[in-house]
């Protein structure tokens, strides 16, 4: 490695002060790196879980819907479904975590429980597919939150990695070539001097 500057002591305080920052550098995003990569996979194993349980519900829905179609005809359930609200009201919250922001759903869960239509021409399977599609939907946001913590950590990691190898590759091997040329240098010139005032003085 080329070591452009020139053997001074002060090149060499400067050159002893940027290694050690460097080093403090590499220290403190290597723990957040680690904190990070906690976090993440912490929600990787919600995530999981949270895909188990909506393709269970989703199986359940479907169940329930189908024996609707087969016992109310599905002319009567589709008309049925456009009694059912959209309810989209939620709020995006975003939390830091080490610097990155995380969303957070927040929204206030209906129970599915009520019908929106009436009891005519109704039975227990549509009513249940409801509360099982009206289920999902509260748990297609809990997944939303997930994924997108887990994209937006997985790009922070990535950008802590490329920092930490910057700098354990390339700035402080650089710093620590830099102190030892201008250490050895610098040694060397005291020698040189030493010798010479001793020369000197034997003259005398």
């Amino acid at each position: 490695m080329a070591v452009l500057v020139a053997p001074t002591k002060s090149n060499l305080i400067k050159a002893k002060s940027s290694l050690e920052l460097s080093k403090k550098g590499f220290e403190l995003l290597d723990k957040k790196r680690n904190i990070l990569i906690k976090e993440i996979m912490s929600y990787v194993d919600k995530a999981r879980t949270m895909h188990n349980e909506i393709y269970d519900v989703l199986k359940e829905a479907y169940e329930s819907i189908q024996e609707a179609n087969i016992t109310l005809g599905v002319k009567t359930v589709e008309d049925m479904s456009y009694s059912v609200p959209v309810n989209e009201q939620y709020d995006i919250i975003l939390k830091s975590v080490m610097g990155v922001d995380i969303p957070s759903i927040k929204y206030i869960e209906d129970d599915g429980y009520t019908p929106t239509y009436g009891f005519y021409r109704t039975n227990d399977a549509l009513d249940k597919a409801r509360q099982k599609f009206n289920e999902v939907k509260y748990k297609i946001y809990e997944i939303t939150e997930l994924e997108s913590s887990i994209f937006k950590l997985a790009k922070e990691i990535e950008k802590v990695k490329k920092r930490t190898n910057a700098l354990e590759h390339v700035q402080i091997p650089k710093f620590e070539a830099q102190v030892k040329y201008i250490q050895n240098v610098l040694e060397e010139k005291e020698r040189e001097d030493f010798f010479r005032l001793k020369r000197l003085k034997n003259k005398k």
